[in-house]
């Protein structure tokens, strides 16, 4: 593994880590102590295994916030699920941010980087720039138009 991978698995690891930090505490006070234990680990492999799929694929994750939070909610007293759910929300989108920039700096999808342009639509162009370059070919115009003024 290069050290840009250990670096990204890394920052999982904390945002995992800190998703289920900010809500361990807020496990059923009512549970056997054993049980809690138990709650604990796998609240923990839920984040965990959360954001292992976002950093893998995160183009075809689409709500990762909602999927934790309904693998974890049965953990939780009802009194206290709006609190873990917003946790899990803010933790997974932060998550989800970084993730994105990591994608548009050309650090993952296989590190190949993607064209800085945007289409009509308003979407990031996703063909490959050129060598050197960073426009494809067909935005390399915005390129010169750039260096020109």
């Amino acid at each position: 593994m290069d050290e840009q991978s250990t670096q990204l698995v890394s920052c999982m690891y904390q945002y995992s880590r800190a998703i289920y930090r900010s809500i361990k505490d807020l496990i059923d006070p009512y549970a056997a102590p054993d049980q809690q234990i138990e709650f604990r680990r796998s609240v923990l492999d839920a984040c965990e295994q959360t954001m292992v799929r976002l950093a893998t694929d995160p183009h075809y994750f689409a709500k990762p916030d909602r999927a934790l939070f309904q693998d974890i909610r049965r953990y939780y007293p009802i009194t206290v699920q709006a609190q873990v759910g917003w946790a899990v929300e803010k933790g997974v989108n932060a998550a989800g941010e970084f993730i994105q920039k990591q994608i548009e700096a050309g650090a993952l999808d296989g590190g190949i980087a993607r064209c800085k342009a945007t289409t009509r639509k308003g979407k990031a162009c996703q063909r490959t720039p050129l060598p050197e370059r960073d426009y494809c070919p067909s935005h390399q115009h915005l390129e010169r138009a750039k260096v020109a003024a």
